[in-house]
């Protein structure tokens, strides 16, 4: 038979002593003492939360499950303090599992009382405090998802920043090429008019259409030329615009140049057109290369566009269902993209990917806050310069992605409490402390997998791990 404690026995505890006598005699008859040896865990984190637990005599310490790592948070000797079911009075409102775990370090004697009973005895004996008790819980808890809602939003207005600016670039470029693109489509009109008003026979200027398409050809496949390499390029193709009578030839040598024309290749338009007609041909000729040049450039800026479009779409994952199976690498290459504009030019960009992994079960775009959260934090920790690495890898169940950088490190001390809620190590104003508690969350609470951290000076490397199988609903 389980050993028990009077009522008197229960008013020497604090947590009991402003009971009454009949609420105590509850207490005394379904309460029971229970025993454990050192060493012996009392009761395990994760658990189904069975027992209200007092402490009656010994050591216990109450430890937490962080990453990986057992942290001791607690350890007392102090009679009468509890733990175990602590939020039964909440009942199902709340998953009802011990929030850390107990362990013995001398011989323990407890006083237990089972949960379902303490959790409704506490809500039938003291209707008021329920009150205050759940608006506190719940109020505490709204006031984290409106404060990491918050988190979410400043982090979009900056990098919706980022990519109006990274959008800006290219758009101001291809407004420019275009604007420029209209003059040399007006020379050229101006120049073939000139050029075919009956001063070349029809051999003549089939062979200039021919040199037009050559020239579109030299464009296309330019070489890309050193400063000195260009300038020397220049000189020569001035100089023989000079020697075959081509007025103002310095002004137009860049552009043939720039096109992948050589004096050689101006030979064969001198042997094709004649001397009386060269200049009018040669700028036209020039005209078509500037205006190929030019195209090029807007498809360039189109096409980064484009890119910035597209990750920005996928990074949103605004056109897609909120669960998915996933390429990791396109959102990791999104989140990437994304962030360019906060990345200091002294930040280099490692990407080691395992190319051969798997898709995974995810929540896409509160991955990409994830990865968002874990690399701005990189960022911040190297400043202005330093090594920002994106690795993919596996385990025997896990996708795992790893953010490492080179900046200083995290202190020992601090480790175990990066992942509370509002714990920030940045400037006030700079952070809410709710990043890595966000990503925590996305990731062990709603993917059922785990981040773990390494620190060391120069060294620091955060790790998720993604199970490729979804959990089975139980």
């Amino acid at each position: 038979m389980s050993e028990l404690l009077t009522p008197a026995e229960l008013r020497t505890l604090f947590l009991f002593e402003s009971l009454d006598d009949g609420k105590l005699a509850v207490l005394a008859e379904h309460g029971r003492v229970v025993r454990y040896p050192a060493g012996d865990p009392v009761y395990g984190e994760g658990e189904p939360a069975t027992c209200f637990v007092v402490l009656l005599g010994g050591v216990i310490t109450l430890t937490r499950r962080i990453h990986g790592d057992e942290v001791e948070v607690a350890r007392t000797e102090q009679r009468g303090v509890y733990g175990g079911a602590t939020q039964t009075y909440l009942g199902d409102q709340v998953d009802q599992v011990y929030m850390n775990t107990m362990h013995a370090v001398s011989d323990v004697t407890v006083f237990e009382v089972p949960a379902d009973l303490f959790g409704r005895w506490t809500r039938e004996w003291f209707p008021m405090a329920m009150h205050l008790l759940e608006g506190l819980f719940f109020g505490m808890r709204a006031s984290q998802t409106i404060v990491g809602e918050r988190e979410r939003l400043i982090a979009l207005g900056s990098l919706s920043a980022g990519l109006t600016h990274e959008l800006n670039n290219p758009a101001a470029a291809a407004v420019r090429a275009t604007a420029v693109l209209r003059e040399r489509v007006t020379g050229m009109r101006h120049k073939l008019a000139m050029i075919a008003d009956g001063r070349l026979d029809g051999s003549r200027l089939h062979d200039l259409v021919e040199l037009q398409e050559s020239a579109v050809k030299c464009a296309a496949n330019a070489p890309q030329l050193s400063a000195l390499a260009t300038n020397d390029a220049e000189e020569e193709v001035a100089d023989w615009l000079d020697d075959h009578g081509v007025t103002a030839g310095w002004d137009i040598a860049p552009t043939l140049v720039a096109g992948g024309v050589s004096p050689g290749w101006l030979d064969q338009v001198a042997t094709a057109i004649g001397p009386e007609n060269l200049e009018p041909a040669v700028r036209w000729l020039t005209y078509t290369i500037d205006t190929e040049l030019l195209m090029g450039e807007i498809d360039d800026a189109v096409t980064r566009i484009s890119g910035l479009v597209a990750a920005a779409k996928q990074y949103s994952q605004l056109d897609r269902a909120p669960h998915q199976i996933v390429d990791v690498h396109e959102l990791l290459d999104a989140t990437c993209t994304m962030l360019q504009a906060k990345i200091p030019p002294g930040i280099r960009i490692v990407k080691e990917y395992d190319r051969g992994l798997p898709r995974v079960p995810a929540y896409a775009a509160e991955l990409n806050q994830v990865w968002t959260n874990l690399i701005d934090n990189a960022i911040s920790a190297m400043g202005e310069s330093g090594t920002l690495s994106v690795r993919t890898s596996r385990d025997p169940g896990n996708f795992i992605v790893e953010i490492a950088d080179t900046g200083p490190g995290i202190p020992a001390d601090i480790r175990p409490r990066i992942f509370e809620p509002f714990f920030t190590t940045k400037a006030v104003g700079e952070g809410t402390g709710l990043g890595l508690d966000i990503s925590y969350r996305i990731v062990v609470k709603k993917h059922h997998g785990d981040i773990r951290v390494e620190s060391s000076p120069g060294d620091t490397r955060f790790r998720v791990y993604l199970p490729f199988e979804e959990e089975p609903i139980q």
